[in-house]
């Protein structure tokens, strides 16, 4: 297993890889395997990359972002403006249904709220918006309600994990409470973890999904 040492040196450097991240502005510190990425950064575009370059990491088993958004005086935008571009935005998206997201912009934060059918359509919201110059995060709260009640969620997002890849289906156990699935068991990565927590959403008559799974990495034999 690697040492926290070792963890925060893979992910300095992953950082240096990364073509849009200046490394010198992110501090990194690892406990347990937790990372935690701190400094101030130009775009929310660049926090997001931090955030992801972390994850890719192995070893990793969670990531905290404390990485705060600062644009320049050319580049600021008011919260007016910030709103305006993100209905623009959605507007535009044709995975985003018409007039079923609320925007709030406060101090270049955007707050998405509403009800959606889908999770890929409240996702397609956040992704359409957070690239938008100005913008210094997203929180989305869009809830997602369906007319249909669910019925047999278990045994699809199983037989999903099955199908997938990217999942090891035999060390996820699913369990449902209504409009609710749990994940509980061992994954080997972090990309693993938010693959099993998408491909859950996307079952039918899903509003949300308690992502309890652990990051476990294996052992390596030389």
């Amino acid at each position: 297993m690697k040492t926290d040492y070792e963890i925060k040196e893979d992910v300095l450097s992953e950082l240096a890889w990364q073509p849009n991240i200046d490394e010198t502005k992110i501090g990194v510190i690892v406990e347990n395997g937790v990372v935690t990425l701190s400094g101030v950064v130009d775009s929310y575009t660049k926090k997001l990359a931090a955030e992801k370059a972390a994850k890719g990491v192995k070893g990793v088993k969670a990531v905290a972002l404390d990485i705060e958004v600062k644009y320049g005086t050319d580049y600021k935008k008011t919260d007016k403006e910030i709103a305006k571009a993100v209905v623009n935005a959605l507007s535009w998206d044709i995975s985003v249904p018409k007039d079923k997201v609320s925007v709030k912009v406060e101090d270049g934060w955007v707050y998405l709220s509403g009800e959606l059918k889908w999770f890929y359509q409240k996702d397609a919201a956040k992704k359409a918006v957070q690239n938008l110059l100005g913008v210094k995060g997203v929180v989305n709260s869009i809830q997602i309600k369906q007319a249909v009640e669910p019925t047999q969620i278990k045994e699809r997002i199983s037989k999903a994990f099955e199908r997938s890849a990217n999942v090891l289906a035999k060390n996820v156990t699913v369990s449902v409470d209504g409009h609710t699935v749990t994940l509980r068991g061992t994954v080997n990565s972090i990309a693993e973890k938010d693959e099993a927590q998408k491909a859950a959403y996307f079952a039918p008559g899903v509003y949300e999904v308690k992502n309890e799974l652990k990051v476990q990495y294996q052992h390596e034999y030389a």
